[in-house]
């Protein structure tokens, strides 16, 4: 029997994102799988898996908000901004921070903030990841990028911090797209000092939270003992950061067939709308980009259920 859902996994360190989808591939017995955004090998944390009908909404997990626990340390950056590159700088020198400058530091990278993402990242420029010019040793200039920081939250109970090398832990919740590695090097510059990220663990993307996840291991017993449904989610709760709107039969063939129609008032306030029947998400529809009184969809859904689980 098919399997769909959306499964909370938590990554352990030493994997990449593909590796656990090749892996739950195996467990599972199916091809349709896939990641909502990447974790890196040394990252541990949360990453929803689609499985089945539901990888049509990876995209929408993929661009809700992400929490992160991180310990920045002062004192030297690195070649890939994060524990596992070669050292770039280093600062010898006897260093004291405290906890109001720290907290200073966090309130000015609050908000939109700009950053030039790593050179070894998947960031492309002409068709080409960033990490391959970088192992090739040739100089490209990185496009930067406007990134959203909701809040940084300091977790340590210090007030100040003294030596050559100074670490501490922050909890930071951001928008798509943010390197936490790079704000680990941006909160060392705004304090004077070359830094990096040493650690980072994802406590939470989009609804699913730490204490929601399960690791490969637990996966494989869930689907052994027939339970593996106990444990996915519905391509509804992936669609619930929009606004869902159930509709009646005379709309539906309209809706189901894809067809631009007339604007719906939701539009007023929202840019997406989910329309469902019996609860369930029949199609996902936008704004029309040229005709302000039509919305147009985005993408359809059939009419999935998890009775097929």
């Amino acid at each position: 029997m098919a399997i769909n859902g959306i499964l909370p996994l938590w990554k352990e360190r030493g994997m990449t994102s593909h590796d656990c989808v090749f892996k739950l591939r195996k467990i599972l017995k199916t091809k349709k799988v896939g990641h909502t955004g990447t974790l890196d090998p040394a990252v541990d944390g949360v990453l929803p898996i689609c499985i089945g009908n539901t990888t049509k909404v990876a995209e929408y997990i993929t661009d809700q908000g992400k929490t992160y626990e991180a310990e920045v340390t002062i004192g030297f950056s690195t070649e890939t901004e994060d524990a596992t590159g070669n050292r770039v700088d280093t600062d010898d020198s006897e260093k004291r921070v405290t906890k109001p400058q720290l907290l200073e530091v966090f309130k000015q990278l609050t908000g939109e903030i700009t950053q030039i993402p790593p050179m070894y990242s998947a960031v492309k420029v002409n068709g080409k990841k960033l990490y391959e010019y970088a192992r090739q040793g040739i100089p490209v200039e990185r496009p930067k990028r406007t990134v959203r920081i909701d809040s940084i939250e300091l977790l340590d109970t210090e007030d100040e911090w003294n030596g050559k090398e100074l670490r501490f832990n922050i909890r930071i919740r951001c928008g798509k797209g943010t390197y936490i590695r790079t704000l680990a090097v941006q909160i060392g510059e705004a304090l004077g000092y070359p830094a990096h990220m040493s650690k980072l663990t994802r406590t939470q993307s989009g609804k699913f939270r730490r204490e929601d996840c399960v690791t490969l291991a637990e996966v494989a017993e869930l689907e052994q003992n027939g339970n593996i449904g106990s444990i996915l989610k519905p391509l509804s709760y992936g669609l619930s950061v929009f606004p869902f709107h159930e509709i009646d039969e005379k709309a539906r063939f309209a809706i189901q067939n894809g067809q631009v129609l007339n604007r719906h008032p939701l539009f007023d306030v929202h840019e997406f709308v989910v329309f469902t029947v019996n609860g369930q998400p029949l199609a996902l529809y936008k704004r029309h980009p040229e005709k302000a009184d039509k919305m147009k969809p985005e993408k359809m859904f059939g009419q999935p259920t998890m009775d097929e689980v």
